[in-house]
């Protein structure tokens, strides 16, 4: 098998996906002197958000921690020339996602309320799919098949046969399926939204890009020479 000669080719696929799932991330974070004081406020401000989205017909559990912190705070300055810290406070910081099925009316009124929420969280709005598996495998599929026929072409012009797969190399990398429109935090009201408010909302009218994403395979088969 050692001597046995192979033919290798990287394959690559590619697709475009058309989003269908809206994604607000949220980030709740402030200061205050104690510890068990910033914990408080943060269980406090995230019972809010939930209450506000559950208001939209988003169960409390649909919004998913990503990162939660509470980091000390220090204040510099000198004593008899020589520079110290001392401890100021504690921040918290929660983020978090809630997704839906995109529909401009229910972002609208959701980004209206999150922007007059007395909690001030920040949020970006992107876009991603609901079924990723399902896009990822169709990435795979094609970049086999390139593969494949990549290698059918090559065989076929040195004049050798293929044989059995050797082996099939993927990095398993992770696959970014979604798209940012919004390209920073906003906690107010975005540029370009118009407030209606007796709607209690934002007139919207936005229509994702699809998400075009890549990713490669390498495939090595056994040949068979004449």
């Amino acid at each position: 098998m050692e001597n046995t000669k192979t033919i290798r080719v990287t394959g690559r696929g590619q697709i475009r996906v058309k989003p269908d799932t809206t994604r607000i991330t949220l980030t709740l974070g402030d200061s205050y002197p104690e510890y068990d004081e910033a914990l408080r406020h943060s269980a406090q401000d995230t019972d809010q958000l939930k209450e506000l989205l559950g208001s939209y017909g988003l169960d409390g559990e649909e919004l998913k921690t990503l990162s939660f912190q509470v980091d000390p705070q220090y204040e510099g300055y000198k004593k008899n020339g020589v520079f110290k810290q001392k401890l100021t406070g504690y921040k918290f910081r929660h983020v978090m996602k809630v997704e839906f099925a995109s529909d401009n009316d229910r972002l609208g009124k959701i980004l209206y309320a999150l922007a007059n929420c007395p909690a001030k969280p920040e949020f970006w709005i992107s876009y991603t799919v609901k079924d990723p598996e399902a896009a990822k495998h169709e990435l795979l599929d094609k970049a086999v098949r390139d593969a494949m026929d990549k290698a059918a072409v090559l065989s076929a012009a040195a004049g050798v046969k293929l044989k059995e797969i050797r082996s099939i190399d993927y990095s398993w990398g992770e696959v970014d399926l979604e798209i940012r429109p919004m390209n920073r935090a906003v906690c107010a009201a975005p540029r370009g939204m118009s407030a209606a408010e007796e709607d209690g909302s934002y007139a919207l009218n936005i229509e994702p890009d699809d998400i075009q994403v890549s990713d490669s395979v390498t495939v090595v088969w056994n040949m068979e020479e004449p």
